[in-house]
């Protein structure tokens, strides 16, 4: 079976778990940006944790069914229509031949996903289904979907569909205006003045609209760097370095003004100084938050992001019981 795409929405792609072990060779591992709200969409329809599923930001696609087939909608609060009529979210729905999927307004954040039993069926390009646009690799040829686009559907699980018919209320991810974001400092934040580091993780800093699956870009109060004798080769500003490996969740801040986090496509490696890092149980947030979004970077320990961590486990675990 396959599913027709009328209408791509804004920006709609196919994207798994990610794609890992190719990030040395400057490849992102992509996958969902909200990990916890796509692998939702998987438990309810009964695929595995791996399935691929449409990432949808903003404005979603309008589609096409040719046969039964059972789907669900995570993710951002959005308005769910089957043949223009109102359909749950957060809930298993089945669709005839012939019906149409389609979406009316976002309530909050920018991503949701819509997941269906046996998964969006592309090859596996180095170990994963994701698109990376940038690099032409995964999804549907590389790219974004677009109106015409015949997306293949694979068998569902050769067993009865979980228990799950909707996501409990304690499970569901919230889609708050104020967020705190847990980062740990450095590699470069000495390089911060003290008030640059104060103003980082004191200061309220608003998500702007420049912001994508590459890096969200923050405005605030702005965190200046130390005026020093830069090496050879790192340029004027003193927000440049030679040269540095990017780990997923940096954050750079250029010229001292905007933070500029580092998401799942962000590159792996250049010139701009680290100040910190997002720890990973917080990363899935970028993806519930819409421009004007009030975010607090709190510092923490190793110890606070690895309980984090295990916490964030604990809870994907419960989805999967």
């Amino acid at each position: 079976m396959s599913l027709e795409v009328l209408s791509p929405g804004l920006a709609t792609t196919v994207q798994d778990r990610g794609r890992f072990g190719y990030y040395r060779f400057g490849i992102p591992q992509g996958g969902a940006m909200d990990q916890y709200a796509a692998a939702l969409g998987n438990r309810l329809v009964g695929n595995t944790a791996d399935a691929a599923v449409l990432e949808c930001t903003y404005l979603g696609p309008q589609l096409k069914t040719d046969a039964r087939v059972v789907i669900a909608v995570t993710g951002a609060p959005v308005e769910v229509l089957v043949n223009g009529e109102p359909a749950r979210q957060n809930a298993r729905l089945v669709l005839e031949a012939g019906d149409e999927l389609s979406f009316g307004m976002l309530r909050g954040g920018s991503k949701f996903f819509v997941s269906v039993a046996g998964g969006i069926d592309v090859p596996r390009v180095l170990g994963s289904r994701s698109t990376y646009p940038i690099g032409k690799l995964g999804g549907f040829e590389g790219r974004a979907v677009q109106a015409g686009d015949v997306l293949p559907v694979g068998e569902a699980m050769p067993r009865e569909l979980a228990v799950m018919e909707s996501i409990p209320e304690d499970l569901l991810p919230t889609y708050d205006r104020e967020v705190a974001v847990r980062i740990m400092l450095g590699l470069y934040d000495h390089k911060l003045t003290e008030e640059g580091l104060a103003n980082l993780t004191g200061a309220d800093w608003t998500l702007t609209p420049v912001a994508d699956r590459m890096g969200l870009r923050f405005d605030g109060p702005g965190a200046e760097w130390k005026r020093e004798e830069q090496p050879f080769g790192a340029g004027q500003d003193p927000s440049n370095i030679t040269d540095a490996g990017y780990a997923v969740g940096s954050i750079q801040i250029p010229g001292g003004t905007q933070p500029i986090v580092l998401h799942c496509d962000a590159v792996s490696g250049g010139g701009y100084a680290q100040a910190a890092t997002v720890i990973s149980a917080d990363m899935d947030l970028f993806a519930r938050m819409a421009p004007g979004t009030k975010v607090r970077f709190v510092a923490v320990t190793m110890d606070e992001a690895l309980a984090a961590r295990a916490e964030r486990n604990a809870r994907f675990a419960r989805v999967w019981e």
